[in-house]
């Protein structure tokens, strides 16, 4: 077999090389989507905060709604351990862990809360003693028959007589309550005096009982409060109501005697026309004749009303009339 030639040696060892370089090049420079990029590494890093992040609440909610609350230390035990157990609350009584509140308390989770009817019960009822004592202390104001001051014992019968009416809807045991609560609040809106034996009495207000005075009161004290304004205005009342009748009646009279003015000048006119044509009759008529047919019978009573037709009449030019017709 005859040998190759130099050239020919080359040429097959460049295309050798040619064939061999992708190899070699994909060994040394790695593809460049063989790595992920900048941007799908924040994706990745963002799922696994969100997925940590619900773990980690589904573990708080389980571990929450799993755990078992501490039970209450027995009430009136000093050697209860607070590590194992949790103070009793305020108004409540603990045993064996259970809590159970006082009377005029209702649980509420885990501690007692009042009784929302029985503290409205004692404010209504505290209201009708603050009432009663402000009414009776506003009529000893308006020199009327009341009572000032109120002993203990009679702010009782005034809540027994409130329970005995059937205002308030309690069992006997929780209108005590309700009833002790109201005599609280009662010290804390009426004024009280405790005497030397301990029992107390209560008394409104004064500013309170103001308030309280009846109507007939108030308006006896605003007018002897207010003397000369009262007293003007009723003398410049009825003068200027006066003053306006009378401008209304000038009115009503001026009106009405101009129509009858205007029916006398009628008939005149008529009374003429009849005596020119027939040369027979009087063409002068009576004054009372005209009085007599025109006016009303309640008119002919005001003098008034017909001299101011008189005065028309004469003012009238067209017209001639004596003293005697």
């Amino acid at each position: 077999m005859p040998s190759r030639t130099p050239a020919f040696k080359r040429r097959d060892k460049a295309e050798e090389q040619r064939t061999r370089s992708p190899s070699l090049k994909f060994l040394v420079e790695p593809s460049s989507g063989l790595f992920p990029s900048g941007e799908d590494i924040l994706k990745l890093l963002l799922v696994v905060f969100i997925a940590v992040s619900v773990a980690i609440v589904c573990s708080f909610v389980s571990g929450f709604l799993n755990r078992h609350p501490e039970p209450f230390c027995d009430s009136g035990d000093a050697s209860n351990d607070l590590d194992f157990c949790e103070t009793c609350p305020l108004n409540g009584w603990c045993s064996n862990g259970e809590l159970n509140c006082l009377h005029g308390y209702e649980k509420q989770g885990r501690i007692c809360v009042q009784d929302g009817k029985l503290y409205q019960s004692a404010y209504v009822l505290a209201k009708v003693v603050e009432n009663y004592a402000c009414q009776s202390f506003a009529h000893v104001l308006c020199d009327q028959d009341g009572k000032i001051w109120f002993q203990e014992d009679d702010v009782e019968k005034i809540i027994d007589d409130r329970k005995a009416k059937n205002y308030i809807q309690l069992a006997d045991d929780t209108f005590n309550l309700a009833k002790k609560k109201s005599l609280e609040i009662v010290q804390d809106s009426l004024e009280s005096k405790t005497h030397l034996n301990g029992s107390k009495e209560y008394k409104c207000p004064e500013i309170l009982a103001e308030h309280h005075k009846p109507f007939g009161c108030r308006i006896h004290e605003w007018i002897y409060g207010h003397v000369l304004l009262v007293t003007g205005v009723f003398t410049f009342v009825p003068c200027l109501i006066w003053s306006f009748w009378i401008l209304y009646r000038k009115q009503i009279l001026s009106s009405r005697a101009e129509k009858i003015y205007e029916e006398v000048c009628e008939i005149l006119e008529d009374n003429a026309m009849v005596v020119r044509r027939s040369n027979e009759g009087e063409p002068w008529i009576v004054t009372s004749w005209l009085r007599d047919h025109l006016l009303l019978p309640k008119e002919r009573k005001d003098t008034a009303l017909w001299k101011k037709v008189e005065e028309l009449i004469q003012e009238d030019s067209a017209l001639t009339n004596t003293q005697s017709l």
